[in-house]
Parts: structure tokens; C-alpha cells; sequence
């Protein structure tokens, strides 16, 4: 091998041996995909970064149009959409929209992740077990 074929396999090993990528995930918030459904007009979307090297999932909750205040948000699972489980990840500070955050999820927590079995929930007074839900989809 020259010294010239040598350079180009080395820089072209270099161009794809960058950092792996996130996924990229979404959910879309409404009363309909709550488990009882809830009448409420309220809407909400998340924009979700999954990093399956470091296990690190990082979101961006925006929501409006609630019946009040929400007074938590969490990420729950496993569960499929129209099935309920219970809190996985913490939304903190969901108290005004939009939140941003963070976290390191399990070994398990990251295969129901990527696996979809995980929805957000935005909970309110007048609806403690949830106002609005989306499913978690790629």
C-alpha cells in the first residue's frame, strides 16, 4: 500500500469515526391518549434526544391550553399506547412551559425507551392521574 493510499483510508476512517448521533424522538400531547381519556382542549409536544452510548435522555416539554397549573409531568412505562404504568423519569420544574432536562436512564429504562413503551404524562389539579399524554415514537 503507498503511502498516499494509506492517508486516504486513514482520513476517510477519521470522517466516519465521529461521535455517534442521537435519537431523535418525539411525543405529541392530548386528552384523547389519556388512559381514561380526559376532555381537555390542551395540547403538547416534546422534543426527546436519546444518546444510547452514555444512556442520556434530554427532552423539551412545551404545553398550553391546560385546566390549570400542571402540578407534575413525568415519563411513564413500560407501557404501550392505551395502557397505564407508573412514573420512570421525573419531569422537574413542569410547572411552566416550555421545560427542558435531562437525564441517565437504566439499562431497562433505555430498552422500553427505544422499544416506544414509554408516554408522557402533565398532570393538574382538576386531573391528578394525568390532563394530557403523548406517546414517546422515533
Amino acid at each position: 500500500m503507498s503511502n498516499k493510499t494509506m492517508l486516504v483510508t486513514l482520513a476517510l476512517g477519521i470522517a466516519f469515526a465521529g461521535p455517534a448521533l442521537a435519537d431523535k424522538m418525539k411525543a405529541t400531547l392530548d386528552g384523547k391518549s389519556q388512559v381514561p381519556p380526559s376532555t381537555s382542549a390542551a395540547t403538547g409536544t416534546a422534543d426527546i434526544d436519546y444518546d444510547p452510548a452514555s444512556k442520556k435522555l434530554s427532552w423539551k416539554l412545551s404545553y398550553s391550553g391546560l385546566s390549570g397549573p400542571a402540578t407534575a409531568a413525568h415519563f411513564h412505562g413500560p407501557a404501550e399506547a392505551g395502557k397505564n404504568a407508573g412514573v420512570a423519569v421525573a419531569v422537574p420544574n413542569a410547572t411552566s412551559s416550555p421545560v427542558e432536562g435531562s437525564a441517565t436512564l437504566t439499562d431497562a429504562q433505555a430498552a422500553d425507551l427505544v422499544a416506544g413503551r414509554y408516554y408522557i404524562n402533565i398532570h393538574t389539579a382538576a386531573n391528578p392521574g394525568g390532563e394530557i399524554r403523548g406517546q414517546v415514537t422515533k
